[in-house]
Formats: structure tokens, sequence, C-alpha cells
């Protein structure tokens, strides 16, 4: 394990690491709330990474994650609060992130941010057995037809996805007199973990109400349930023709949590960055 102290208060001490076999049998506490963070542990994401460790004495009691890249980037944190809350005073600031909590640690994370308001999530998870497959003609989608998801996806997204995306993810679509008017992808996959995070998935608002996301959802689910052991999505509380829809694929709630933008308290940035508040009012059926 690669490790600095950095900071001390009472018997609660931040390191940074990158020793993935430390970081999983963390995470693997609860492996559906850490499910992103377990998928960033394989080798094409861990590098753009950051972990920071919060040790009492001898044991790990918290971890923080931030995913480097243009701000805001996510950043997650699951332990003790007390934990939480010295990693990020001591050695992860990002100056603006995102964070998904529970909203018992939102206090942790207030101790070092000004929490924006936003809306109330839903994890949910899936396995085979849990699994009810849907019945509709759906397509794999294929790097070639990036243009066609973009398409689709700049009707409820803020970006545009590489056709990388496609070739390391899997997707699924339904088109209707030959246009993508459905879609359904992957955030994450680890194959390692056998874990995966289903999202992206979105239909043209002309062709809501027809199960075409069930159908679509469904299709990217099975793919991935060869291969995991679970699978994962999240969706807003306040969607329930979205939460019907997963849970009549058999999805089931795991925990609810507050999808909220932070802002590193000292910061100039709360000003500047109004405009991307707006990102939590997207039109995508499972937005991240």
């Amino acid at each position: 394990m690669a490790s600095v102290v950095l900071g001390r208060r009472d018997a609660i001490v931040a390191r940074a690491t990158t020793d993935r076999a430390l970081l999983r049998d963390f995470l693997e506490q609860d492996r559906l709330y850490a499910a992103y963070a377990i998928c960033d542990l394989e080798e094409r994401e861990f590098a753009r990474t950051r972990w920071g460790l919060a040790w009492d004495r001898d044991a790990p009691v918290a971890v923080v994650l931030e995913y480097n890249g243009p701000t805001p980037q996510p950043l997650f944190v699951m332990g003790r609060q007390d934990g939480i809350e010295a990693v990020l005073r001591d050695l992860i600031r990002p100056r603006l992130s995102y964070v998904a909590v529970p909203s018992a640690m939102v206090p942790a994370i207030e101790t070092a941010y000004r929490v924006d308001p936003g809306p109330t999530m839903v994890r949910m998870w899936i396995d085979q057995a849990r699994f009810r497959p849907y019945p509709a003609t759906v397509l794999r989608l294929l790097p070639v037809e990036i243009g066609d998801l973009n398409r689709l996806y700049q009707l409820g997204f803020a970006s545009w996805l590489p056709p990388a995306t496609m070739a390391d993810g899997v997707y699924y679509g339904m088109r209707v007199n030959g246009q993508l008017v459905a879609a359904a992808g992957t955030h994450v996959i680890s194959r390692s973990a056998r874990l995966a995070v289903v999202g992206n998935v979105l239909t043209h608002v002309d062709f809501r109400g027809r199960g075409f996301a069930t159908a679509v959802a469904g299709a990217v689910t099975a793919e991935l349930l060869r291969t995991c052991d679970q699978v994962v999505l999240n969706v807003r509380a306040d969607n329930p023709p979205a939460l019907n829809a997963y849970r009549r694929l058999g999805y089931t709630e795991h925990l609810r949590f507050e999808e909220r933008l932070v802002h590193r308290l000292g910061s100039p940035w709360p000003a500047l960055t109004a405009p991307l508040r707006r990102l939590f009012t997207r039109k995508e059926i499972d937005p991240r």
C-alpha cells in the first residue's frame, strides 16, 4: 500500500492509498451501495481515481473516492462520519463535485462543503434469481451507431458520448421506422467483481408509455447478468413510472440517497457554476 500520513486529529488519520485489494475489501462491506467505486477499481478506470482512507489506529473506518476529470466529477464517501470528515479535511479536497450519499452522511460532507439542494435517489439492484425478462424486439447497438445514440440523448443528457462508451459497455436500443427512439446502456462494469451499473436509459418523449424503456433496460440487464452476479441502477424517487418499470424487471430497492452538487467552503466556484444546477433536472429516467 502506498500511503502518506497527512493529518491527525484524535485517533483518526487520513492516508492516500493505491492498494486496490485493501479498498475492495472495505467497499465489499456494502457492495450494492459501493458499486460505482468497486467498478472504478478496474484497470481502465483506476488511473482516473484518487482514494483516501481514514484509519482509527490499525483499522480503516472510511473511504473517499475522487474521480478525476472535468469539474465537477463524482465524489464517493463511505464509512464512519468522523473518518469521512478527516479525509475531506486533510486529503481529498475538490472545489466542486457531485456526491451521492445517504442523508445520514450529509452532515459529514457539510463540514467541508456547501451542499446544494438535490433529488432523492433510489439505488435498485437485481440478480439472476430475481430477473424477469421483458419480451420485446430490441437491438444491440454498435459503436458505428454512436451518432444516432447521441442524437437521442441530446433530448435529455448534458453531454455527448464517445464511440468507446459503446465498445466498452453494453447498449441496446429500439427503432421505429429506422429512428432510434429508446436506448439503455451501462455506466461501469467490473468483470473481476462481477458487478455492473445500468444507466443512460432514455425514451424519446413521443414514444413514452409504451414499455420501451423497460424493454431496453431489460435487454441490457439480461446481457450483464450473463457475467455479473448483481446489477444496480439509480432512479429518482419522484419518478414512479421509472420505478415501476424497473420493478417489472425484478429490480428491488437497496437504499435511498441524496444526489447533490457540493462547493468547497471558501471557494469562489458557487457563483461561477450556478448553471450546473440544471443538470439535476435532466429528463432521463436514470440520471447520474
